[in-house]
């Protein structure tokens, strides 16, 4: 059985730390909420930085998030939000809900810590109904010289940021996947290690 993440320190500092980007992302997040409506499913919930924009919308929200620290946060988040959140422990490998169960899936800044993202985006096809929406906003391996030092930055940075993963070919995966067909991708922002992308994809 698969670990289940649990990082208490990385928890308590995530919202401060990563503020500066959230200014940045802003409006990334926005668009992965617009116009959602029906039951949606956040993958990797975090400490709750999508519940702002998933609360303007008519969507009833589900999220899953393995680690018990971001959970706690997340779930505080929503109260103060007054968002009926369900949340649940799954890991993004092994969800728990029955086939067909959501109109949209929304991935923050998930599958770059996942241990098996192969499994996780079977997972999300298997509980999507067809013609549903993964919505996605992700860090993503470079090419080149930056190519060379995300690998060797990786293993320490995996350590030192909850499993998180520099190199992972995530929009590839993505548009390989015969459960789905590729909407739009869209590189949006860039980091000195790591650009960023955004899309959606159609489940077929």
């Amino acid at each position: 059985m698969t670990e289940r993440p649990s990082h208490r320190l990385f928890a308590a500092v995530y919202d401060t730390a990563t503020r500066p980007l959230e200014r940045r992302l802003d409006r990334h997040r926005a668009y992965l909420a617009r116009g959602l409506e029906g039951d949606v499913l956040e993958l990797g919930a975090g400490t709750g930085a999508m519940l702002p924009y998933l609360a303007e919308t008519d969507a009833t929200v589900h999220a899953v998030e393995p680690d018990p620290h971001m959970r706690k946060r997340a779930r505080s988040r929503a109260e103060r939000l007054g968002v009926a959140l369900e949340l649940r422990s799954d890991l993004a490998e092994s969800l728990s809900y029955d086939e067909d169960s959501f109109a949209a899936v929304i991935s923050s800044l998930v599958f770059c810590t996942v241990d098996d993202p192969a499994d996780a985006l079977d997972e999300v096809a298997r509980v999507l109904r067809s013609g549903g929406e993964l919505r996605f906003l992700e860090h993503i391996g470079d090419d080149g010289v930056t190519r060379r030092v995300q690998e060797v930055a990786t293993p320490v940075w995996r350590h030192c940021a909850g499993g998180c993963n520099l190199d992972r070919d995530t929009v590839e995966r993505f548009d390989n996947h015969p459960s789905f067909e590729t909407v739009e991708t869209e590189r949006v922002e860039r980091l000195p290690l790591t650009p960023f992308v955004r899309g959606r994809l159609e489940r077929v």
